[in-house]
């Protein structure tokens, strides 16, 4: 009997993660859990105003991402994750700290909560980081036209990338797969669906290095 693998697709706003998802998923067979981005009732507000509700969103994001990781354990086939529970600690919640957007004590209530719960949580098998400049998401976040997303600024787009990178860095938990998401088209290109399937099973298979 083959082994249930799980799968986090990782990387910015509007970089592709959901659609990849859905590709990987349609390809291998294996079932999609999505990041609840509809679903969060403090969205709007927070970007209108991310001082007030950074706390709130965060919160939400963090309980709702690790009921998904506990679901997606107990699911019965391999599955493939849109973001995961530790970009939204690592990344979007350490960003608005570091922005002056949530407070010190906030922050320190949510860090020792994410401390807390991560220790037991099962890890991922392969995290596909999509890296892509922020020319390209600022393209794609207009493209796909959400009406609370029109404000996001590429500054703070950039702020998320360098977090990104510094949280990969150091991340031991699993293998990282970094797909360059500004020259691959996977819903154009079958064949670059292809490609990210294979280095994804190569990763699977335990090889040290996977070049592109």
């Amino acid at each position: 009997m083959r082994q249930k693998k799980f799968i986090a697709v990782a990387g910015n706003i509007g970089v592709g993660k959901s659609t990849l998802v859905a590709l990987l998923s349609e390809r291998l067979g294996w079932a999609p859990f999505y990041e609840p981005v509809a679903e969060n009732p403090y969205l709007a507000d927070f970007y209108r105003d991310m001082r007030t509700w950074a706390f709130h969103s965060q919160i939400f994001f963090l309980s709702h991402r690790l009921r998904i990781h506990h679901d997606l354990m107990l699911h019965p086939t391999s599955v493939v994750q849109d973001r995961s529970v530790y970009e939204d600690a690592e990344v979007f919640a350490r960003n608005l700290y570091l922005q002056g957007h949530m407070a010190g004590r906030d922050w320190l209530t949510y860090w020792r909560l994410y401390e807390a719960v991560v220790t037991f949580l099962p890890p991922p098998d392969l995290v596909v980081y999509l890296r892509a400049s922020v020319d390209t998401l600022l393209a794609r976040i207009a493209r796909r036209g959400r009406d609370y997303e029109r404000h996001i600024s590429a500054e703070y787009l950039r702020q998320l990338n360098a977090l990104y990178e510094e949280w990969l860095s150091g991340f031991s938990l699993c293998p990282v797969l970094t797909v360059p998401a500004d020259d691959l088209d996977y819903v154009a290109h079958p064949r670059h669906l292809d490609l990210i399937i294979a280095k994804i099973q190569e990763k699977l298979a335990g090889k040290e290095e996977v070049v592109w």
